[in-house]
């Protein structure tokens, strides 16, 4: 091999690979760079990379800087200059700044305000498409309210997941009865749990809460964003009216938010995952035993092996067969999760202006690609 070439030996059959080596945890570091500075390798002036763009500024709370990187391979198809990236966390300001012409492009869905959905998707400029995403609630196992899967069935099946999607989301979302959205890499997950609320009455009253009688007091945890807002406002809603339970609601900001998901600190929550490549492996292998995206306290060894001999099997229907028992364990059986719907990429911009963006299952739109039509009015 001369220096060029990097040559790859896979334990198990993976036919995600390709895949799996466009996400991010793959990129190339220059290690001199990393070396030099140490924990300041990311700021302007340090970081290295071998993208189309280079980090030229990182103004807090104002906006990230990017700039046509001149080295790069196939520099002569990167048509924007300079891009600014908006560290906008309020959807009615992300709206405002959009309608002022103060930004080209929003391509967050929380930053969307559920309130305006319904005029914003009769829009031209509003464009939408299904990906490989979904909206989830996390159960805490390690707490006490949590441990007995009857408990958490209970609250799965008194969540009206299509009251969320037609009420709230607004934005196409389709009620989810899985946790992979079907149709990745051509799977089919398994049927899951529908709304019961008798059936859930019935597990509460078997594990010991008739009515909701002497449930613990416990917390839903969920980010900023009207959205989750709006969510967990109707969680609550849904499970004091059926079970009996109440609910306390707690909000935090992101980087708060997630260190409480991270060290357990919460009873349930909210959450999502977009697949980082087309393939069920990159939602179901999140619930192993100990798995750093876990985050429930769901430790099961035989889920863990289910995931380990899909990984291990070379075919494709034998693979799903066995992804789908892991699936129904994960959903319905012990259910560490419960899913309430499956995401769509959603995108505000003029068309006729700007191009380049094109739907596709990843949600993944790179800058590189995109470009105006009108040059001479080019930012």
């Amino acid at each position: 091999m001369d220096d060029h070439t990097l040559r790859v030996t896979l334990d198990n059959p993976t036919p995600f690979f390709l895949g799996l080596c466009a996400t991010t945890p793959l990129f190339p570091e220059y290690l001199p760079c990393v070396e030099k500075w140490g924990d300041d390798w990311i700021k302007p002036g340090h970081l290295i990379g071998n993208g189309a763009y280079q980090l030229d500024a990182w103004r807090i709370n104002d906006r990230v800087r990017l700039v046509k990187n001149p080295y790069y391979w196939d520099i002569a198809h990167v048509h924007m200059n300079t891009v600014d990236a908006l560290p906008i966390s309020r959807g009615t300001t992300a709206i405002n700044f959009y309608a002022d012409g103060q930004a080209d492009l929003l391509m967050d869905k929380g930053l969307v305000p559920p309130t305006l959905m319904g005029d914003l998707r009769k829009r031209p400029d509003f464009h939408s498409a299904p990906f490989l995403g979904t909206y989830f609630l996390r159960f805490n196992l390690t707490h006490a309210a949590f441990k007995d899967p009857r408990v958490r069935r209970a609250f799965a099946l008194v969540i009206d997941k299509h009251l969320i999607v037609d009420k709230i989301t607004r934005g196409g979302e389709i009620p989810a009865t899985s946790f992979v959205p079907p149709g990745a890499a051509g799977y089919q997950p398994p049927p899951g749990m529908q709304r019961d609320p008798d059936e859930a009455r019935r597990l509460l009253a078997e594990a010991g809460y008739p009515g909701g009688k002497n449930f613990p007091l416990i917390t839903y945890l969920y980010s900023e964003g009207e959205l989750n807002e709006a969510i967990a406002v109707e969680l609550q809603s849904m499970i004091h009216q059926e079970l009996g339970i109440n609910i306390s609601l707690q909000r935090q900001e992101w980087k708060v938010y997630l260190n409480s998901m991270s060290n357990l600190d919460y009873d349930m929550a909210r959450s999502s995952w977009v697949g980082d490549y087309d393939d069920p492996n990159t939602f179901l292998d999140m619930f192993v035993s100990g798995g750093g995206n876990n985050e429930t306290g769901f430790a099961n060894p035989q889920y863990d092996q289910l995931i380990a001999s899909a990984a291990a099997q070379v075919d494709q229907s034998k693979r799903f067969d066995i992804f789908r028992q892991a699936e129904h364990m994960l959903v319905t059986d012990q259910a560490p999760i419960c899913p309430l719907y499956y995401y769509v990429g959603i995108q505000l911009y003029n068309g006729a202006r700007l191009a380049g963006m094109s739907a596709n299952l990843l949600d993944d739109h790179p800058l590189k690609a995109m470009y105006w039509k009108d040059t001479t009015s080019s930012p």
